[in-house]
């Protein structure tokens, strides 16, 4: 399982990627938009911060695959360490995949609602495909199906392409993707930094050390 940070935010980017074992991060255009930064300046700053081995994912605007090839080829020349270009699943997006991945230019296929659209997009020689697990279940439908019916085809057919599970509103959510096999996740946040806030937690350890203190004193520094 691979974990993923959906972010822009360089702060918290730098917060996440202390504590948490991330794979990488992964953009859109809201999500740069949002910082009304530059984007390639903000997308610099991201690769400072999680080096140069981790996968930092950017998303294309083009509306024809032509377009969308050439703006792939410019993140991945105006970016350095590994990059993974984000391709709407259209056909327009679909053709673009191909040529990409002819390329050696790795793909992310995004905006996944269907089985079938991740799919295709695999045929097509994307790296990963990322279903809207949320959004899935607010139109409505079954997100974590979706899911889960994608890992299995893939496995079926052996197509060696990754299940990126995205757009989550809550814990349970990725934990549930995670147990459908989804081999990775991306998700915000506020999300990540729930996973182990839990209350029980925190009182356990204050009791720990609570009785530590009561027994030895408050000097923690000898405990071999």
């Amino acid at each position: 399982m691979k974990l993923y940070i959906d972010s822009a935010n360089v702060e918290k980017i730098t917060r996440i990627n202390e504590y948490y074992p991330l794979a990488g991060v992964t953009t859109n255009p809201t999500i740069l938009a949002t910082e009304g930064r530059p984007y390639l300046e903000t997308l610099k700053n991201i690769r400072s911060i999680i080096g140069m081995d981790k996968e930092l994912f950017v998303q294309v605007l083009g509306d024809k695959a032509e377009e969308m090839v050439d703006e792939g080829k410019y993140i991945v020349d105006a970016i350095s360490g590994k990059v993974v270009v984000k391709v709407p699943v259209t056909e327009e997006g679909l053709k673009a995949i191909r040529m990409l991945s002819a390329e050696n230019i790795p793909v992310l296929a995004t905006t996944i609602y269907t089985g079938m659209q991740a799919l295709l997009a695999a045929m097509s020689g994307a790296k990963y495909v990322a279903p809207y697990v949320n959004r899935i279940d607010n139109l409505p439908g079954d997100g974590l199906r979706v899911v889960s019916n994608i890992v299995h085809m893939f496995l079926q057919y052996d197509l060696g392409c990754e299940v990126l599970a995205a757009s989550f509103k809550n814990v349970q959510q990725v934990y549930d993707a995670a147990l459908a096999g989804a081999q990775a996740v991306t998700v915000s946040p506020d999300i990540i930094e729930k996973f182990v806030a839990f209350p029980s937690t925190k009182v356990d350890v204050s009791e720990f050390r609570q009785k530590w203190t009561a027994a030895f004193g408050k000097d923690h520094s000898n405990l071999g």
